[in-house]
């Protein structure tokens, strides 16, 4: 059984990614009863194996429509995500069918990876490693957002945004941190954007 076996470790680091992200938890036991998106990230994780069998697609989009409605974060079972993704208090949140999610993503409450055309094939995003999704930001389309990046608040990103970069606005203007000169919290610090 080392796929179940797989499946569980998968579980326990979406767990503590939860606990460690959110000054807020106070214990894993806490993570695990009271938070819709550890929920529907673990909801996500067993309807994308399903969906990955031919005759469970079904299946997996019923499974992935009653998590949606206990936690109000719909992830598409055909989106792609890595390793200890943290939604945070998740309501609102919409993963797309095409999108991408690298490994130690955090997305807010109300963003959304969607698409902005209804043509078949790629539609959504693509997140790199590391990336934080502010809450209300929506990134639509094919756009590829590399490792680090920070999304502000209620951003709209529909262009490509490199890595370690700051979006914000609507639409997104990248901001590039700069070497050049010193910190500036009223302009460096990301969480401001969040």
């Amino acid at each position: 059984m080392p796929a179940l076996q797989n499946l569980l470790d998968t579980l326990r680091e979406d767990l503590e990614a939860a606990r460690s992200r959110d000054p807020a938890a106070r214990s894993a036991l806490e993570v695990a009863l009271a938070y819709p998106g550890v929920h529907a990230v673990w909801a996500y994780r067993v309807a994308h194996r399903m969906w990955q069998q031919p005759g469970l697609r079904l299946p997996a989009r019923l499974l992935s429509q009653l998590a949606r409605a206990l936690t109000g974060v719909e992830i598409h079972p055909g989106a792609r995500i890595g390793r200890r993704m943290f939604i945070d208090h998740g309501m609102g949140v919409v993963v797309g069918e095409t999108a991408e999610v690298g490994d130690d993503v955090v997305l807010f409450h109300g963003s959304t990876l969607g698409g902005k055309s209804m043509s078949r094939g790629k539609r959504h995003p693509t997140l790199g490693d590391g990336v934080v999704v502010g809450a209300g930001a929506k990134v639509l389309g094919p756009v590829w957002v590399g490792d680090g990046v920070q999304i502000g608040a209620n951003a709209v990103v529909v262009k490509d945004v490199p890595a370690g970069a700051i979006a914000v606005g609507v639409p997104a203007v990248v901001r590039r941190p700069s070497a050049k000169r010193s910190f500036d919290a009223e302009v460096d610090d990301p969480a401001i954007y969040i």
